[in-house]
Order: structure tokens, then C-alpha cells, then sequence
């Protein structure tokens, strides 16, 4: 077999590597006075940020002397500080980890651990956890200080120093080196329901390359939900989870107005989003029903307002109630090992025009299409590939650039992961012949009844179209006769007087219309004040299921 052709480049040619300071460098090109906001506490120009992340960079490597290959964790909520470091210490050569800090306090220190953290920098309120994990951090050599107010509280912790003061003391540019596009630039531990987190690593090429999928994606495309370089984003998903599902990169790399909420209040995160005019968003069903809900949203105009939705799966009428508050709503899938960005919902405008709002809300809640360079696949349990006829129920496998290569000092799992040259995600789904994708349900959460499979998504997607149902969660209880059957929490809206005959009632004009199996109607109904949730805000099943048992 031949060989490909490969021409020595010219020994005085520059070549050029996919890395993050090429995102950083375009941030100055076109908007160079748009500003990054932190909470109502703060405003920075690009160019006053072009000053700050070098001078990070001289503060990692001169006076904490970080060097190349090194981890350096932040445990901070979503601000300007924690963008300075998505770009100065993977710009360094270092490797910079995420800390989840909704995690247990053994858990952090595990991921701590682990990952052989040598700095950590760290808000104030977080410094008890650190505090309560001395003498047990094995590689941690200094602490940083993260203040809103500036000032130094009382601990027991040694500090190298307060962020803001210690960045005024370094020159304000700094000559980022060149390195192997492959090299490490993040890691971050997923929050599975099972066993201790694992990490994941991205390369600098896999975050580069992610950026330009989702500027692809979401700009160039005729979908309804276009972003530009005149959008102002605003997360409402934690910077530590998946890198903010990499939006940050793509804000610098347009040159967005960025807007960071610090600590997430409600009346906070809807005063920003009009104080600012926010305009592309990003955040889990949770917390998005916790929006809606507000009790004074109505008074507020969003209906310049577009939000991706990710994390677990968006009903129907949670999509239809942010409709019709003017809410651009749309559906993201992803997850921890695929940085995360796989799909999102295709809307174009003209297959729009003849769509009732009932169709746009079924199409805005499916899993959507593959984003650009990635290829979604179902497979069976034997490993092979099933059709795209919109009736095969599969495991969705995928390969793109910027999928982890494993999880960190676990060979086992991540060959696991990689089963058939394939990474495996774990979500049952069917894939239309026009290419979009409908998550059915996780694997672990199928609901098996009398030979059958129960997608416990789609009953939630269901049940939460009664009026008066303001949030559920559907898993499944042991049945001495079917094996299994659905039981479904649910929260109640206030002042609503729910019964189970009632919501049995509201499910059989689904199974009435062959929406769904009669034998798939939930018999058993448990009304609670709220659902437990993971860390991220994803409804726990796992805990559910434990809590059932006792």
C-alpha cells in the first residue's frame, strides 16, 4: 500500500499550532473596547483583559513558580477571574483543573488529589472547604486568594496572596510560548452516580477545534438560534462544568460582550440579563424552571433572550412556558467526555414558517443534529450499527476531535469508554432518516416492564404538560409481576391541589392517542417539595431510587 505524500516544509516556515492563545489572540481584532462584566461589581475592556491574562501568566510562573505540565485549580463561581485563567494557565504550558465545588468535601479532595494540584485558587467562601481538608492535600503547595471585597478573612490557611493585589505587582504582557498542540490544557471530574469522579483531559487542538465547531454551528448555519459577535452572553451553567460548554472560548474568539453572575440568585441572574441586554445563554432544565417560575418574570421582556438547554433532557412544557415568555429555546446534547458540545436542535426559518407552536416545541426538545466534524452513530450491545430510520433504539457511540482520549489513571475504564473505536456515551436513542436525534433515555434509567422497554424521559416530558405540574422525575420500582414499573415524583405548582387520579388522567389521553403504551401509564404518583439533584443541577435518579428503598 502507498504511502501519502508529506513534503518537507521550507526550514524558515512557521508552523502553526491549534492553541488557545490563537482564540485569546482575536479578541482584540474588531471590538477591542467591548466589555467583560462580573456581577454589578465590576467592567473590563478586551484590552484591559490583554493586560490581565499576562499578567497571570508572569504571577503563575515568576511568583508562583508554576511550570510547564503543572496543575493549577480554581475553585470559584463564574467571573471574570475564572475566564483570565480558561486562557492563561493552559497559555503557560500548565494544566488547569476545575474544581466541582457543589462535590463533597472527601470528594473535592479526591479530584484534588488526584489531579496533583500544586496551586489552588480559591474564593473566599470556599475556603472552608479547604480549611477542613489540611494536612490531607498531598501536592497542594500554595493557596491564592479570590475576593470580591478585597479583604483578607481570618484562616488557618497559609495564603500566597490576595488575586487582584498580587496581579497589579506583573508586567502586563508576556510572551506566551509554542508547544505541541496535544499538550493537556484542561481536566475536570465528571459527576457520574456511580463510584468516585473521574477525570477527563482535553488537548489544546480539541478546545481549539470545539470553538470552531460551535462558531460553525451556530453562526454560519441557518438555524434559528444564531450567535454572533454582537450577542452578549451570559452562563448560567458553572464555569468548572465542562468549560462552561465551552461558550467562554467562543465569546472571546467573536469578541462578545461577556457577562459572568458570580454566585447564581435568581433576581441577580434576570437583573443582568436585562441590565446588560444578554442575548445567548446556556444552563440545565433546573435551572431554567427556576426562572420561569419567578414569581415577577412576567413583568420582564425576554424575547431577545436564547438559551441552549443541556445536562438532561428538556420537556416539553418546560420548552412551551419559556415560548411563551419569548424565550428562544433550544436543545443541547453533550457530556462530560465530549467537551461537551455533540448536537444541538436545527431550527431553520423556513422549516419554521409552517410549524404550529406545538411542532416547534416537539422539535425544540429533541436531541437535535450533529454539530459539524462529529459523527453520531447508534449501536447495539453486539457492536454493531444500526439504521437511521427513526425506529432503531440504540446506543448513541460518537467520534469527533475533541472527545477525551480516557479518563485519567484509569486504563481500564477509558478502554471501556473507547469499546470499539467508538466512545460511548450511554444514551438510548433513535435517529430519524433526516438525521435528528431523540434521546429515548440513559441506559441505566429504561425502565423495563414485561419485556418492554419504558423511556422514563418521555413520561417526564409528559406528565410536566399538566398545568399544574411544576417539576417531576420518573424512575423505576421493582414489580413482583412486570419486573419493573414507573413511579414518578412530582413537585406540585403552589397552590395546586394534585392527586394521583388526576395525573393518571392527564397520561391516559396520551396512551388514549397511542402516544404511548397503555402499560406505559404511571400508576404510582409520590408528591414531594423537590426532586434531589447532582451537583450540576441534573435530577439524581440514583438517590431517588436509594431514597425509595429505605
Amino acid at each position: 500500500m502507498a504511502n501519502t505524500r508529506i513534503l518537507p516544509p521550507t526550514p524558515r516556515a512557521y508552523q502553526s499550532k491549534l492553541l488557545i492563545k490563537e482564540i485569546f489572540n482575536q479578541s482584540l481584532k474588531y471590538e477591542p473596547d467591548r466589555e467583560i462584566v462580573y456581577r454589578d461589581l465590576l467592567r473590563l475592556s478586551y484590552k484591559e483583559m490583554n493586560k490581565r491574562v499576562p499578567r497571570l501568566a508572569h504571577l503563575l510562573t515568576t511568583h508562583l513558580q508554576i511550570e510547564q505540565g503543572q496543575t493549577v485549580a480554581f475553585l470559584d463561581y463564574d467571573s471574570h477571574r475564572y475566564l483570565e485563567a480558561y486562557f492563561a494557565v493552559p497559555m503557560v504550558g500548565a494544566v488547569l483543573h476545575m474544581i466541582n465545588f457543589r462535590l463533597s468535601p472527601e470528594e473535592i479532595l479526591y479530584t484534588i488529589n488526584h489531579a496533583e494540584d500544586t496551586v489552588i485558587f480559591c474564593h473566599e467562601d470556599f475556603l472552608p472547604i479547604l480549611e477542613s481538608l489540611q494536612g490531607r492535600m498531598e501536592t497542594v503547595q500554595r493557596v491564592v486568594l479570590l475576593s470580591d471585597s478585597g479583604a483578607t478573612p481570618d484562616t488557618p490557611l497559609e495564603l500566597s496572596g490576595e488575586y487582584e493585589e498580587l496581579l497589579l505587582q506583573q508586567p502586563d504582557t508576556y510572551n506566551f510560548p509554542d508547544f505541541s498542540e496535544d499538550t493537556v490544557a484542561t481536566t475536570f471530574y465528571t459527576t457520574g452516580t456511580t463510584g468516585l469522579p473521574k477525570g477527563v483531559y482535553f488537548s489544546h487542538r480539541q478546545l481549539v477545534l470545539h470553538t470552531f465547531g460551535l462558531a460553525t454551528s451556530l453562526g454560519a448555519m441557518d438555524n434559528a438560534l444564531k450567535i454572533g459577535s454582537n450577542d452578549v452572553y451570559m452562563p448560567i451553567t458553572p464555569m468548572f462544568h465542562v468549560h462552561a460548554w465551552g461558550f467562554p472560548y467562543l465569546a472571546t474568539f467573536l469578541g462578545m460582550q461577556q457577562v459572568y453572575p458570580g454566585r447564581y440568585e435568581p433576581a441577580m441572574l434576570l437583573k443582568l440579563v436585562l441590565q446588560e441586554k444578554v442575548t445567548v445563554s446556556h444552563c440545565v432544565p433546573t435551572i431554567l424552571q427556576m426562572l420561569v417560575n419567578h414569581p415577577q418574570v412576567k413583568t420582564f421582556d425576554l424575547t431577545n433572550w436564547k438559551v441552549v438547554i443541556g445536562g438532561s433532557a428538556l420537556p416539553r412544557g418546560l420548552a412551551m412556558a419559556a415560548m411563551d415568555l419569548g424565550i428562544e429555546v433550544i436543545t443541547g446534547y453533550g457530556m462530560s467526555e465530549t467537551c461537551p458540545v455533540l448536537s444541538l436542535t436545527y431550527l431553520n426559518r423556513k422549516t419554521m414558517r409552517h410549524l404550529t407552536e406545538e411542532e416547534e416545541a416537539d422539535l425544540r426538545v429533541k436531541t437535535g443534529r450533529p454539530i459539524q466534524m462529529v459523527d453520531i452513530r447508534l449501536m447495539n450491545e453486539e457492536g454493531q450499527f444500526l439504521p437511521n430510520d427513526g425506529k432503531s433504539t440504540g446506543e448513541i457511540v460518537v467520534r469527533a476531535p475533541w472527545l477525551t482520549q480516557g479518563y485519567y489513571k484509569d486504563e481500564e475504564r477509558s478502554l471501556e469508554l473507547w469499546k470499539h473505536g467508538y466512545l460511548h456515551t450511554g444514551d438510548i436513542a433513535t435517529i430519524a432518516p433526516d438525521g435528528v436525534i431523540t434521546i429515548t433515555d440513559r441506559k441505566k434509567d429504561v425502565i423495563k416492564s414485561g419485556g418492554e422497554w419504558i423511556s422514563s424521559l418521555l413520561l417526564e416530558s409528559l406528565i410536566s404538560q399538566h398545568p399544574d405540574v411544576q417539576e417531576t422525575a420518573v424512575v423505576a420500582v421493582p414489580d413482583q409481576r412486570w419486573q419493573e414499573r414507573p413511579l414518578a415524583l412530582v413537585v406540585a405548582r403552589p397552590g395546586a391541589n394534585l392527586t394521583d387520579e388526576e395525573l393518571i388522567r392527564h397520561m391516559e389521553q396520551f396512551s388514549d392517542s397511542g402516544r404511548i403504551s397503555h402499560y406505559a401509564v404511571p400508576k404510582q404518583f409520590k408528591f414531594v417539595s423537590e426532586i434531589p439533584k447532582t451537583s450540576v443541577g441534573k435530577i439524581d435518579k440514583k438517590r431517588i431510587k436509594k431514597e425509595l428503598e429505605v
